[in-house]
């Protein structure tokens, strides 16, 4: 910060400032948190308030990937199971709206393609792309990337059967810098189409055809956008979350050539079962890797997970 040629290249220099500021809190946060420590006196509810925050800080101890500090960019796809995948696409939409809400995070509807049917008030979902902007968002839920499985009374059966239904969570970082100009997106590889936005209804009709859908032909990656009404800014959209779904798919590729060496067994994507949430015969969350689970289902599917979040992240290190 100190040479007095940094404001000679602009972008680096906003990227050095930004980088000192997200230090500083970090520093900042750690100081209070300390005086704090020091000042607590034999209070429950202080004690508790202040083993919270600590917790808190722990989890981003263990949040040092490249894009860890950054925004997420989340899709859901339900799995085979017509309208209980497509309603249970929905639940999950719904739980991590409400867990980005409990943390402050700003979000954004990139896409969202309703499904069949409704099922007790909500529409089911054919699929859905959230961007999720916070700090440490993508640390936090990159390790909800996954098959999530749900095992309930089926509200279409009308003999009250109880079904299985599974959906994919994939959980992308917002790339840039290097890494965007390493993928070497060409025109030529991209088939670009519009269409209406659709949606619930209300002010969220769009009667002009701005939403856009890329297929990324060499990939056969399709990604859709419709939040904005303007085609030009859903395209630059759509284009920053191809762009996350083909650095992963590079990152995917690395760590299992990686696995080969190392001799480890690569699971197969779809097969890669994390999290089971089972509503009938009873009740009972359980993460799959970690064992951490919880009778309070309906809590966790209101957005709870911090426990689950938490256990996955220190799991690797750990």
């Amino acid at each position: 910060m100190q040479n007095p040629n940094l404001w000679d290249d602009k972008d680096k220099a906003v990227k050095i400032t930004q980088e000192l500021s997200d230090l500083q809190t970090e520093t900042i946060d750690f100081d209070n948190l300390t005086q704090e420590l020091g000042s607590l006196i034999e209070d429950n509810k202080a004690v508790e308030a202040f083993e919270s925050k600590l917790k808190q800080k722990e989890v981003q101890v263990f949040l040092s990937g490249k894009y860890d500090k950054g925004t997420a960019l989340l899709s859901i796809v339900p799995g085979a199971g017509g309208q209980d995948a497509q309603d249970w696409a929905t639940m999950l939409f719904r739980m991590y709206q409400r867990y980005c809400e409990r943390k402050g995070f700003k979000v954004s509807i990139f896409h969202q393609s309703s499904g069949e049917g409704v099922a007790e008030g909500r529409v089911g979902t054919k699929s859905a792309t959230l961007e999720i902007k916070g700090p440490y968002a993508f640390g936090l839920l990159k390790k909800e990337d996954g098959v999530h499985r749900l095992v309930r009374i089926s509200p279409f059966s009308s003999q009250s059967l109880r079904h299985t239904s599974f959906c994919l969570v994939e959980v992308m970082p917002e790339i840039s810098g290097s890494d965007q100009a390493e993928l070497q997106i060409k025109p030529e590889d991209l088939r670009i189409d519009t269409y209406r936005s659709s949606g619930p209804g209300g002010q969220h009709v769009n009667r002009r055809e701005s939403a856009i859908r890329i297929t990324h032909l060499p990939t056969k990656i399709t990604i859709s956008c419709q939040l904005e009404r303007s085609q030009g800014k859903n395209r630059e959209t759509a284009m920053k979350m191809l762009s996350a779904k083909l650095y992963q798919l590079k990152e995917k590729e690395r760590e299992k050539e990686l696995s080969k060496v190392k001799g480890k067994q690569v699971l197969i994507e779809w097969g890669s079962q994390i999290r089971s949430y089972v509503l009938h015969p009873y009740k009972l969350a359980k993460d799959l890797r970690t064992g951490v689970e919880t009778s309070d289902v309906e809590g966790v599917l209101d957005g709870k997970l911090d426990e689950f979040i938490e256990a996955e992240n220190k799991h690797d290190i750990l």
